[in-house]
């Protein structure tokens, strides 16, 4: 090991630990879509909405989660953001007391308020830590630790909470949990040995030289078109990913497979896989947008054979949908922020409120689902795969184009 990845090692230890924190928190939508269309006794859309809350919270606050980076630096936002996400667990408390539904949105709402404003510092800095051709590994290695983490979720709320007898006072204790555990992480990053860092060229100052000839002809965000196209890429990719992660638990829970709340693991363990992959061939055998493309690829193919094969198969076809988006993410998100110098905290923001994906397009999913059958309802990630494709064959190359 090289005394670079040496110095490289602690943060990247403290980012992953950020990681896992946001793929829980994310997880605890997968367990809460079938257990609240039980509690409140609602259709598998209105389930759903469980999702919409969280990611709604992406594009109202994902701006002013760039202004708040920008002013406390990526380590002030991360600590922040856990500060926000243990308000919005603490709320669901109160939520399950009274028996609110649109309470339990609010909840979910203003924790993904926080996930918002860590998404958008973790990423980006780990985007830049390093160099940037291997970024995507970078992100692929942190997105074991998040998916990891995504599915035990679902493990350890099913030790408070049965999706077989279903009772809203059991959700009270583990969220007064969780919300303590958020408080105490966010105090103890404070201490943590995590140093600011900024992206080629954003620095704004006189004296600083533009890393970028390409940034530095620009005088607004608007004007990088490789980036606004990646922000729609992150909508699809969210999308995708999380009717995946978001509907296997329900699925199975349709299908009266035992344990159903299990069946997110297959997913999680399929990305995980994909991001192994990642950080073993990225970038020394395939480039970022390479992998991008070969993963739409997949995507396309498995999403149809969803569709072809007998249903008692094709729940775990969505595993294989796990596989194929595991490194969408983790190659759309560099791609998107390359060259943007001094715009670089902005245009993370602006990638953020990309992922209001995971709120509308498994909402449509769910509307599918529900009036047509599941199997078919996995045709609505066909067009977010096709234009991912565009977006790894052309749309984040413009910026390269004469």
């Amino acid at each position: 090991m090289t005394n670079k990845q040496k110095t490289l090692l602690v943060p990247l230890m403290i980012i992953g630990s950020m990681f896992a924190v946001l793929g829980f928190a994310l997880g605890i939508n997968a367990f809460f879509v079938p257990f609240v269309k039980k509690a409140f006794n609602i259709s598998i859309t209105m389930s759903y909405l469980v999702m919409t809350a969280t990611f709604l919270s992406f594009v109202v606050f994902g701006l002013p989660s760039g202004a708040i980076i920008k002013k406390f630096g990526y380590k002030g936002g991360m600590i922040i953001a856990f500060m926000i996400m243990a308000i919005g667990f603490y709320l669901i408390a109160p939520a399950a007391k009274i028996i609110s539904f649109p309470l339990l949105l609010l909840a979910l709402f203003v924790s993904g308020m926080g996930q918002t404003l860590l998404t958008g510092a973790v990423n980006t800095y780990v985007s830049i830590l390093g160099p940037e051709e291997s970024a995507a590994s970078r992100i692929a290695l942190m997105g074991i630790c998040s998916k990891t983490f995504y599915a035990v979720a679902s493990l350890m709320l099913s030790l408070f909470m049965d999706l077989t007898n279903v009772r809203l006072n059991d959700t009270i204790l583990p969220f007064y949990i969780i919300s303590g555990v958020l408080v105490v992480m966010g105090i103890l990053y404070y201490f943590a040995p995590l140093p600011e860092i900024k992206a080629a060229g954003e620095e704004e100052s006189g004296d600083e030289i533009e890393a970028s000839v390409y940034a530095s002809s620009k005088t607004s965000i608007f004007q990088f078109p490789h980036l606004l196209l990646g922000v729609l890429a992150i909508f699809c990719d969210i999308g995708l990913e999380y009717i995946a992660l978001g509907s296997i638990n329900d699925y199975a829970a349709k299908l009266s497979l035992p344990s159903p709340q299990n069946y997110v693991w297959f997913v999680s363990a399929g990305m995980v896989i994909g991001y192994i992959l990642g950080v073993l061939f990225i970038p020394k055998y395939v480039s970022q947008s390479r992998a991008l493309l070969l993963s739409t690829i997949s995507g396309v193919v498995v999403t149809i054979a969803i569709l072809l094969f007998p249903i008692g198969i094709s729940i775990y076809l969505v595993a294989l949908l796990g596989l194929a988006n595991a490194l969408m993410w983790p190659a759309i998100w560099p791609l998107a922020i390359a060259d943007l110098g001094k715009f670089t905290k902005m245009g993370s923001s602006f990638l953020v409120t990309g992922i209001i994906g995971g709120a509308i397009i498994p909402l449509l999913f769910g509307y599918v689902a529900d009036t047509e059958s599941y199997k078919f309802a996995y045709l609505v990630c066909l067009p977010a795969y096709f234009y991912i494709m565009y977006y790894a064959l052309s749309g984040s190359k413009i910026r390269t184009k004469k």
